[in-house]
């Protein structure tokens, strides 16, 4: 069962849409998220429910390369019968507080037989990361202000969309599983949408696709951002070549501002 490992990679991707600058060390203030937030979502393939995805951040706050840094982990499963493909995966990023850029990534996938770990730190001076895992050692020249999947998911909730004009694209580089990936993401306005606690305003974002056998047509991914200070993903549809899947907010606590839920 691919379909969890895909949607809940899917999402990741999206949270990479920044905007980048030259400096070695950024300061860009958050007014978004704190320590000690929790939220969890359903996976949706179709009408079966196949999974569900946690993303906290630490109350802890953690000294990584003598930078002061939030403990972010994003953690998914297979439930139900998919559990039948025993799916373990966990994204931890140790994400600079006043950079809000990565000091260091690990990641655990378990599926079934399947195992794999790996670490990577980062060094935002030199613009190298040295990656550990598969009992080797391997190191990267990387561009400014580079992401992995979980920092970049929090850099998108500092941005001010009310400064992106309908229609246009912010973009990103991010590194994982070796690459670098340049990543653009549309925005689409605003819109409002029923969830189970309500109703809610919303910003609606695109990944800019290219042609590919994985997903049907340009907007076959589309992400709901909460429109307001928290700018927390509430929902994510993505259309497959075969079937469709959904991730939607099933709980959440100790965010920084309340949801205005309507």
């Amino acid at each position: 069962m691919n379909f969890l490992k895909k949607i809940l990679f899917i999402g990741l991707l999206l949270s990479t849409c920044s905007f980048v600058t030259g400096d070695s060390y950024r300061i860009l203030p958050n007014n978004a998220f704190k320590a000690g937030e929790y939220f969890e979502y359903k996976v949706k393939y179709g009408f079966l429910s196949i999974g569900e995805a946690t993303v906290d951040v630490s109350p802890q706050i953690f000294l990584v390369n003598n930078r002061p840094c939030y403990r972010v982990n994003i953690f998914g499963r297979t439930t139900g019968l998919t559990d039948l493909f025993h799916i373990r995966n966990t994204y931890r990023s140790y994400l600079d507080t006043a950079a809000i850029l990565p000091q260091k990534f690990l990641m655990d996938l378990q599926e079934n037989n399947y195992r794999k770990e790996q670490t990577i730190i980062f060094d935002h001076v030199s613009n190298v990361a040295v990656r550990e895992g598969n009992k080797e050692k391997k190191n990267f020249k990387l561009p400014d202000n580079i992401h992995d999947v979980v920092s970049g998911y929090y850099f998108l909730r500092t941005i001010d969309f009310s400064k992106v004009k309908a229609g246009d694209s912010v973009s990103s580089n991010m590194f994982f599983d070796d690459e670098i990936y340049n990543m653009k993401v549309r925005y689409n306005g605003r819109s409002v949408i029923r969830t189970r606690y309500g109703k809610i305003k919303v910003i609606k974002l695109n990944p800019v696709l290219p042609k590919n056998k994985m997903f049907e047509g340009e907007d076959a991914i589309r992400i709901w951002v909460s429109d307001d200070k928290n700018r927390v993903p509430i929902r994510i549809e993505v259309d497959f070549a075969v079937g469709s899947a959904t991730m939607e907010l099933k709980e959440y606590r100790n965010v920084k501002y309340a949801f205005d839920w309507n």
